[in-house]
């Protein structure tokens, strides 16, 4: 889904305020977070994850893999914190991204 940057901004502002509620620790992103980042994101639409310390490379990949293969798009990252949305199928509520 293509998002305009007023979208965006909407969307940063909503989570501003919002704990991370994945953490990605030692053991990376594998198959198990993958899934329960796809459940979140369909529950939510709107998700906070916390990554690893990495440098800057890593950080951009592991967050284009996320972005990736959960379909979802990323918002914002900033630290160890990166924001993704994905809409959800049905009964979404952010409806005013249309």
């Amino acid at each position: 889904m293509s998002l305009t940057s007023s979208q965006i901004r909407f969307l940063r502002s909503k989570a501003h305020h919002l704990k991370p509620v994945i953490l990605i620790g030692n053991n990376g992103f594998h198959q198990a977070v993958c899934d329960e980042i796809d459940n979140n994101l369909e529950y939510h639409e709107l998700l906070k994850i916390r990554i690893p310390a990495l440098d800057k490379d890593q950080k951009k990949q592991l967050l284009q893999k996320i972005a990736t293969q959960t379909e979802s798009d990323l918002i914002h990252s900033i630290g160890h914190i990166g924001v993704f949305f994905r809409k959800r199928k049905k009964d979404s509520a952010f409806n005013t991204l249309k």
